[in-house]
């Protein structure tokens, strides 16, 4: 990090924390790395399964961007921010962007994202972060893990204002592939659950990405085909798949897989479907901007996401996960 600390505000958005001790412990690891981290009030709020009642969730959400921190890391997701869409104030939100905040989580956040893109309608401050989460990412503990280098590595980066890029491998036949667009997209079950709502953003042309966990393929393979019978899929310029994990075979899949459901829906659309993207609910991760124009350019197997500078810095650099 810079010299100067950047502030970060860690806050409970969804799901209840189910290791109250890992936020204490990503709060040191955070700190160790050069950050000014405040842990919000109501974080450790307990109301069923939920991190706080709706209203103290709520109230969480606009007194973060109230406060403006230069980041806004979720502590973890789950789920939660559906029940708030209807009286998020999205202004406030765009407002703290506008005045340097960096909201960055995965899972449940997509909600906040998603709902920001179609609220705000490409207007200013609707740039926001996917990436890790404090207790996931950086409360694991030791014995679990602990914290992922590259997914360390390449959120400092991102933070700073260095990062411009993230590279994986990708399955051959896409050799060639340059698009450009808006990168959008996140949790496959949050994505597709605000289809026809008010907070769904209505892309076209833009780079669509996708990850879940605990989903068996058919239900993956479900998802995917309501966005396609929508319009979704042919509407973008390309899809990338991330990490879909947890999930166990059944005695009557008989060869129907993730790999199966990937062929299938590159037999309906006309839209490239890369996988690869080392992103979703697995250890290993990269922070990209969600709302930001990118290119994705493939050369060979290996893929190549960059982005103009979202926010001053002085170099850049790519991340490139091995």
């Amino acid at each position: 990090m810079s010299d100067a600390m950047t502030s970060m505000t860690l806050y409970t958005p969804a799901g209840v924390l189910l290791k109250p001790v890992a936020l204490t412990l990503a709060a040191k690891r955070l700190k160790a790395l050069g950050f000014d981290v405040h842990i919000d009030e109501a974080a450790r709020a307990r109301h069923q399964r939920f991190g706080g009642d709706d209203d103290a969730r709520l109230a969480a959400l606009h007194r973060v961007a109230r406060q403006a921190p230069g980041i806004a890391l979720a502590t973890r997701g789950g789920y939660g921010l559906t029940r708030l869409l209807a009286r998020i104030d999205w202004k406030l939100i765009a407002r703290s962007i506008e005045n340097g905040t960096r909201w960055v989580g995965h899972s449940d956040i997509t909600t906040l994202q998603m709902g920001l893109l179609a609220q705000r309608k490409g207007a200013s401050g609707t740039i926001t972060w996917a990436g890790p989460l404090a207790c996931d990412d950086f409360g694991r503990s030791d014995e679990d893990g602990g914290v992922d280098e590259v997914t360390r590595d390449c959120f400092i980066e991102a933070m700073s204002g260095a990062l411009q890029a993230v590279g994986f491998r990708t399955e051959p036949g896409f050799d060639g592939l340059e698009v450009r667009g808006t990168l959008w997209g996140g949790n496959l079950c949050m994505v597709n659950s605000m289809l026809g709502t008010p907070y769904f953003p209505r892309i076209k042309g833009g780079v669509l990405y996708l990850e879940d966990v605990n989903e068996h393929p058919y239900r993956i393979e479900r998802n995917l085909l309501q966005l396609h019978q929508a319009g979704v899929l042919d509407a973008q310029k390309a899809i990338v798949l991330g990490e879909f994990s947890a999930w166990r075979k059944a005695p009557q899949d008989r060869g129907f897989s993730l790999r199966t459901v990937v062929a299938h829906l590159r037999s309906l659309t006309k839209t490239p479907i890369l996988t690869g993207l080392p992103f979703g609910h697995v250890p290993t991760k990269v922070t990209m901007p969600v709302g930001a124009r990118v290119t994705l350019l493939v050369d060979g197997s290996n893929v190549l996401i960059g982005w103009d500078h979202v926010h001053t810095s002085t170099h850049s650099h790519a991340h490139a996960h091995p």
